[in-house]
């Protein structure tokens, strides 16, 4: 309520009162009663006015402790990676120590669900990636995705990249299409599980080339990738960001991006579309969203400091470097893009038919 507002219902429901009284006869009472009536407006604005900017100064004390960033996923995934990435340097911004905390499983959901029971003070916050966007259409959720959060960041995108164990004897996508043609049902794709990114690019691949190949879930991006390079599992989609690493040291041998473009960190390395799949692309995206209820200076005390690192120089390098972008935008955007995305995927899941295994 603004101190406008306050002012007028004092007035109306203390001081008109006391006027109205026609016993009210003498001067010196008049004022004796308007002298009170005065004091106790001057004491009630004082105390309104301290409501009204405590929220702020709440802000401006915050954090006094470590925050918790919750990452969905087990290590060694995109979204552990840029989490942190970005819990390092907030952590510096803060003076407070943002601890990345590990909660995979279900795909995402366990880590999810923890963050959305969390008391909605600053101190709890959420690495999401486009998984968040998947799961209402694979699962039924223990918590509702569209009120259970508030959007604080969006920080970056980054395209999958297809690639395959280094022993397998295929040196280009269409070798790798053949290969399936030739032993259908017989070659295996990795994923972090089932409604991760991972599997959902890996479907929408598999649909768009008419490949007969094998979902094998894993539990996280990190235990997929493994099994991948050690070759028992042959054929990995997943995000640049993660997969690069094994692809420079030679573990792993790319066959394309789902980039519509070539991308710099592998200029060497084609599309998808142009290699042998016309008109397939898929990107990930990762996030920061608070329990609903986080005060709302918190929020944009949080997204600030966010932006300030997002366009960092040091953070646009190692993006770019691991064949990813640094993206900006407001909270209201982030919450209409995640409103968007969830939309846009959930018909990739009718499409494909995944269900919750």
């Amino acid at each position: 309520m603004a101190l406008r507002d306050i002012l007028r219902d004092i007035l109306r429901n203390n001081v008109e009162e006391k006027f109205a009284y026609n016993d009210v006869v003498s001067s010196m009472s008049v004022r004796l009663v308007r002298g009170i009536e005065i004091a106790r407006i001057a004491s009630m604005l004082a105390f309104a006015a301290a409501a009204l900017v405590a929220t702020p100064a709440a802000a401006q004390a915050w954090p006094t402790k470590t925050v918790r960033l919750i990452i969905p996923f087990p290590p060694g995934g995109s979204n552990d990676i840029v989490g942190r990435i970005i819990a390092a340097q907030l952590s510096e911004r803060l003076g407070q120590q943002v601890l990345s905390d590990n909660r995979g499983g279900a795909g995402g959901l366990i880590g999810t669900e923890m963050a959305a029971k969390s008391p909605p003070d600053g101190y709890t916050l959420l690495l999401i990636s486009v998984a968040y966007a998947f799961n209402p259409a694979i699962y039924k959720l223990p918590y509702d995705s569209a009120t259970a959060f508030a959007p604080v960041a969006m920080l970056g995108s980054g395209p999958v990249v297809l690639a395959v164990t280094a022993g397998l004897p295929v040196n280009s996508l269409k070798d790798l299409l053949a290969l399936a043609k030739q032993k259908p049902g017989q070659l295996y794709y990795a994923s972090a599980g089932v409604g991760s990114f991972q599997h959902l690019a890996s479907a929408l691949f598999k649909l768009q080339a008419g490949a007969d190949i094998v979902h094998v879930p894993f539990r996280g991006g990190g235990p997929a990738l493994v099994d991948v390079i050690a070759g028992n599992t042959q054929i990995a989609i997943g995000s640049v960001i993660q997969m690069l690493p094994q692809i420079r040291s030679g573990r792993l041998k790319p066959l394309g991006v789902g980039s519509a473009k070539r991308i710099a960190a592998m200029p060497e390395v084609p599309t998808i579309a142009e290699a042998g799949v016309p008109g397939y692309e898929a990107t990930n995206w990762w996030g920061i969203l608070a329990p609903a209820g986080t005060p709302s200076a918190i929020i944009e005390r949080l997204h600030q400091e966010l932006s300030l690192i997002l366009a960092s120089a040091e953070t646009q390098k190692r993006f770019h470097s691991e064949g990813a972008e640094a993206v900006q935008m407001s909270t209201e955007e982030f919450g209409r893009f995640i409103a968007e995305e969830t939309v846009k995927w959930a018909r990739v899941v009718k499409e494909a038919g995944i269900r919750a295994e």
